[in-house]
């Protein structure tokens, strides 16, 4: 990828310096563009190539530089060859780039940057990706939307590089929480609010149990009967439970659906009820399980009765905890789909239990542990809605379609729209996503529904515009002009400016694919974004001799098309038509 020129280069290195080409290949990188300079568009850091070097005898970067530049020649690819500050780099040949990259964009469609050289020999994998769990019976909480859309990301993108990936939401469906629930339900519960608003009679019963047995043990009791009867399998609880467990999933699908997210499988903390009794047998069959004072179990992962690495694994009634289903879901996972990697999306809190659940495992004898990680995320501060504090997720889809209606119908420019709530809504997600995706995952931040509106500067809401605008292009011209391609009229320094950043897709993939980080990708593309809107204003189709405008019309196609990629990634569905207000 890069369109072979980072190859081209590696080949010439090779010979000059004795190393294979595949050695070079990611020490040669496409240099950012520079709004106060004309910049070379690759270049090599030669202290890569001196990393096992002795640190008391390696030479001056500088002087290692130049020599290596000297040894160096221009051919058909490299038209100059300079050096910077440690780096040689490479200036490639005008036309040819603006041929290659061109070609390579419209050729590779969905697939740019992913058929690249820095992705050469990474064997296809099995990767689960286990994200959002929502609590059953529950409205779904705005606590779980980053990991709904962070997990979202790192499924589309292990997709996009061509793992074979298990999408699963493990839902929280068991607990002490259900007896209240079952006994809350027997009480104050009706039938008819139950058919027609599910989740929400649900979350009122289940505050007014709460309420109820704070004050009456006998209400406490019948609770804990009620879990215990679950456990047991009896027949009427757990047929409530079932359809408390239905009409959950019948809603959360709803709300995934609105934010274009599915599932290949719909798990939960009960199926592991059984199952979480073998692992405990498991354990005790190897000396790792204690009994304390107060006859819960636990299991020291220190070995040396250090009170911050002992970890509970079942209650003094013999029923298991959260740890435990964990351990017997992971089981179950490497047995179902024998997973090369998987990962669990939660927030930060849950650190210090997935390091447990990952040790425990370990000690059990299971060496693909180590193929498990956990990716932890911040906390979203001031999410709330005119009403007040939110803590339902569909509140925050509403505000933000609602919002955006508001923004599109004042403005009078504003076209008529086929379905102006779903171009409401999916500019208002993509406005989410972009807020949420452009620090570190690990990083609280705080919401802010003013930056989120906004349609200049680095929004999601510029991004949809940007993809709009440029599709409407195409739309208004591409008939005519999409034929042939006259590189000598893309010279232009907003031409190049594009072309160089288009250089640098298949890098940037590379590097959120190492690390899970969204955010590389969000700044690569509103980068994009600003260059096309730059380009726009300067590079006029209309009224420009035929064979400028088609080249123009090249140009803008590939930024939509790499913009429309990195956007899916992303988890947005990109706008085709441009709203008038933006």
């Amino acid at each position: 990828m890069a369109c072979g020129f980072r190859r081209s280069i590696a080949s010439q290195l090779s010979r000059v310096l004795d190393l294979p080409p595949e050695n070079l290949i990611k020490s040669i990188s496409a240099v950012p563009i520079s709004r106060k300079e004309e910049v070379a568009d690759f270049q090599l850091s030669v202290d890569s190539l001196l990393e096992n070097s002795n640190d008391h005898i390696r030479p001056d970067i500088q002087v290692q530089a130049k020599k290596l530049a000297e040894k160096l020649k221009c051919d058909t690819v490299v038209s100059e060859i300079s050096t910077g500050p440690g780096t040689v780099n490479f200036k490639i040949n005008r036309e040819l780039l603006t041929k290659a990259v061109l070609h390579q964009v419209i050729e590779d469609g969905s697939k740019y940057g992913l058929k690249s050289e820095l992705f050469s020999g990474l064997p296809p994998r099995k990767v689960v990706v286990e994200f959002s769990s929502p609590n059953v019976a529950k409205k779904f909480h705005v606590g779980h939307l980053r990991s709904t859309i962070i997990g979202n990301f790192i499924a589309n993108l292990k997709e996009a590089l061509g793992h074979q990936v298990t999408r699963i939401n493990y839902l929280g469906d068991w607990g002490m929480q259900f007896g209240l629930l079952g006994t809350g339900f027997q009480l104050f519960g009706y039938e008819e609010k139950l058919q027609s608003n599910p989740l929400q009679h649900l979350f009122e019963v289940y505050v007014q149990v709460n309420k109820e047995a704070a004050d009456n043990k006998n209400i406490a009791k019948l609770a804990h009967e009620f879990f215990q009867r679950l456990e047991l399998g009896d027949i009427q609880a757990l047929s409530l439970w079932q359809r408390f467990r239905d009409l959950s999933i019948e809603e959360y699908i709803r709300i995934y659906q609105r934010l274009g997210i599915y599932f290949d499988e719909y798990s939960g903390e009960s199926f592991y009820r059984e199952k979480s009794q073998e692992v405990l047998k498991l354990l005790e069959s190897k000396g790792l399980l204690q009994k304390t004072i107060k006859g819960t179990a636990v299991v020291d992962l220190s070995g040396n009765g250090d009170p911050s690495s002992i970890c509970t694994v079942m209650r003094s009634d013999g029923t298991s905890l959260y740890a435990t289903r964990d351990i017997a879901a992971a089981i179950d996972r490497m047995d179902k789909y024998n997973f090369d990697t998987m990962i669990y999306v939660t927030d930060k809190g849950q650190k210090k239990h997935f390091q447990q659940v990952f040790q425990m495992l370990k000690i059990m004898g299971y060496d693909w542990a180590e193929r498990c990680h956990h990716v932890p995320f911040g906390v979203v501060q001031g999410m709330k809605t005119r009403r007040g504090d939110v803590t339902f997720l569909e509140d925050v889809l509403n505000e933000i379609r609602l919002r955006m209606l508001q923004n599109m119908a004042s403005i009078k420019t504003t076209k008529e729209l086929e379905n102006p709530q779903e171009t409401a809504e999916r500019v208002g997600l993509a406005a989410l996503i972009i807020q949420d995706f452009r620090g570190l995952l690990l990083s609280d931040y705080q919401f802010s529904w003013d930056r989120v509106f906004q349609s200049r500067g680095d929004t999601g809401v510029f991004l949809q515009y940007t993809h709009a605008r440029l599709h409407s292009l195409e739309e208004t011209f591409g008939s005519g002009y999409l034929n042939d391609l006259n590189t000598a009229c893309l010279q232009e320094p907003q031409s190049v400016s594009i072309l160089q950043h288009l250089l640098r897709f298949d890098e940037v993939l590379f590097k959120s694919s190492q690390d899970l980080q969204p955010r590389h990708i969000v700044s690569y593309l509103l980068t994009l974004s600003h260059l096309a809107a730059v380009a726009h204003k300067t590079l006029q189709i209309k009224d420009s001799p035929p064979d400028v405008a088609g080249a123009r019309l090249h140009l803008f196609k590939a930024v939509r098309s790499v913009l429309a990629n990195g956007m899916k990634l992303l988890g947005i569905i990109p706008l085709f038509h441009p709203v008038g207000w933006m």
